[in-house]
C-alpha cells in the first residue's frame, strides 16, 4: 500500500477558518485523511491516477502539526501556523495640495517614512484616496477645494507604503474631471493597488475589490454620502459610488455570498465633529445587517470612536486625516486601525496612534507606545 505524500507545500500561515488546500498522491482510490493532534480536519479519496486534493478550513490560532493518513500508513505533513489576518485601515490621503509641495521638496516616500513599516507588516492595508492622480484635467469650476497628485506619489503609496486597496468614493476623486479620474484608476492599478467605490461606470464602481490572503477572501466596497454634482457614476458614466441604501444592501449581500469578510468604507458625516450622526449610524446598520464585517469611515477629518456594535463586527466612524495637510484643531491626531480577522469575523483590534507633523504638516508620525 503506497503511503500518501504531498506534492504541494503548506502555506506559511493561514487565518482562523481560512482555506487550506493540499495536493498529493496515494494509492488509487484510497481514502486520505488530514489529522492534527488526534483531530480529523478533513478527508477525501485519491482518484484513479492516485492524485488527491484535500480542502480544509484552518482551526483556531495556534501552531499545528499535520499528519496525512491513508489506510495503515501515516506521514508527517508539516506544521501550519494559524493566526489572524491583520487589516490596517487609515483615513484621508491627499497627494496634492500641501502634500504635493512636501513631495516636490523631499520625494514621494516622504509622507510615509514613519508609517510605512507598520502598514507593510499588516497583511492588507486600505485608505481613502481623497484626490485625483493625473497630469491631465483642470480644476472643477466653482469648487472651493480641488486636489490632484502626481503618479509617482501614488506609486510610492503602493510600492513603498504597502497600501493594497484605496477607496475612491469621496468628494475629491473627480476634482479634475473624468479623464483624470480614469487616470487615477489606471495609476493605482500600475502601483499594485485595487480600488473600490469608483469606476468607469456605476456597475464598475459597485464591483468589490477582492483580495485573497491567509486563506480568506476579503471583499472591499466603498460609498460616498458626500456627493458634489456630477460625481456619481452612472450607466456608462465614470464616477463614484453613491451611498444609496438600494445600492448598498444588495452589493453587500452579493459580496458576502462569495467572500469570508466584507469591508465597507464610507465617506460620510460632518467635518470636524467628533461623534457620528444618525445618518452614519443608519448606513452602518444597513451595511452590517446586509453582511458587512467591518465598516470604516472618513470625511470628518478628525478621529471618531471605534465601536464593536455586534459580536465579530467593528465600526470605525471616522479615521480622520492621514497623509493630509492638517491645520485645524484636532485634525493632526490620526493613526492606524489594526483589525484582526478570521472567517468568523473580527477577532480583535488595536490602534497605533500618530500625529501629523513634519515639513508642511503632512507626515503622520507614529507615537511611541
Amino acid at each position: 500500500e503506497a503511503p500518501p505524500s504531498l506534492t504541494s507545500a503548506l502555506p506559511p500561515w493561514v487565518a482562523p477558518g481560512g482555506r487550506v488546500v493540499l495536493e498529493g498522491t496515494a494509492a488509487p482510490g484510497a481514502a486520505v485523511a488530514l489529522v492534527s493532534g488526534g483531530r480529523l480536519l478533513g478527508q477525501t479519496a485519491a482518484g484513479g491516477d492516485g492524485r488527491f486534493r484535500l480542502r480544509v478550513r484552518a482551526p483556531q490560532a495556534g501552531l499545528y502539526p499535520f499528519t496525512l493518513a491513508s489506510g495503515s500508513a501515516t506521514v508527517d505533513a508539516g506544521r501550519l501556523r494559524v493566526r489572524p489576518l491583520v487589516l490596517a485601515a487609515v483615513g484621508d490621503i491627499n497627494l496634492g495640495d500641501r502634500v504635493g509641495l512636501a513631495i516636490s521638496a523631499f520625494g514621494p516616500r516622504y509622507p510615509w517614512l514613519s508609517v510605512a513599516p507598520a502598514l507593510n507588516r499588516a497583511d492588507l492595508a486600505i485608505g481613502n484616496l481623497e484626490c485625483a492622480v493625473s497630469t491631465r484635467g483642470a480644476p472643477l469650476a466653482g469648487k472651493r477645494y480641488t486636489f490632484r497628485g502626481r503618479p509617482a506619489a501614488l506609486a510610492a503609496a503602493g510600492r513603498f507604503a504597502g497600501l493594497d486597496v484605496l477607496s475612491l468614493a469621496n468628494n475629491h476623486s473627480l476634482d479634475y474631471g473624468r479623464e483624470a479620474f480614469i487616470d487615477t484608476i489606471r495609476h493605482a492599478t500600475r502601483a499594485g493597488i485595487s480600488v473600490a467605490g469608483g469606476g468607469s461606470s456605476l456597475a464598475a464602481a459597485r464591483t468589490p475589490a477582492v483580495r485573497e490572503t491567509g486563506g480568506l477572501r476579503v471583499a472591499f466596497l466603498a460609498y460616498s454620502d458626500v456627493r458634489p454634482l456630477g460625481f456619481d457614476a452612472g450607466p456608462g458614466i465614470a464616477g463614484t459610488n453613491p451611498a444609496f441604501p438600494e445600492i448598498i444592501a444588495p452589493d453587500v449581500r452579493r459580496a458576502r455570498r462569495s467572500a469570508d469578510v466584507v469591508v465597507v468604507y464610507f465617506h460620510w458625516g460632518e467635518e470636524r465633529t467628533f461623534r457620528p450622526n444618525e445618518r452614519q449610524r443608519a448606513l452602518a446598520r444597513l451595511a452590517l445587517s446586509s453582511g458587512a464585517t467591518v465598516v470604516l469611515g472618513a470625511h470628518p477629518h478628525v478621529l471618531q470612536p471605534v465601536e464593536r456594535p455586534r459580536p465579530r463586527k467593528l465600526v470605525a466612524w471616522s479615521l480622520g486625516n492621514f497623509v493630509f495637510g492638517a491645520t485645524s484643531p484636532g485634525t493632526q491626531r490620526t493613526g492606524i486601525l489594526l483589525v484582526r480577522l478570521g472567517a468568523t469575523g473580527v477577532l480583535g483590534h488595536g490602534f497605533r496612534r500618530a500625529v501629523i507633523g513634519g515639513a508642511y504638516g503632512v507626515q503622520p508620525r507614529l507615537v511611541r507606545r
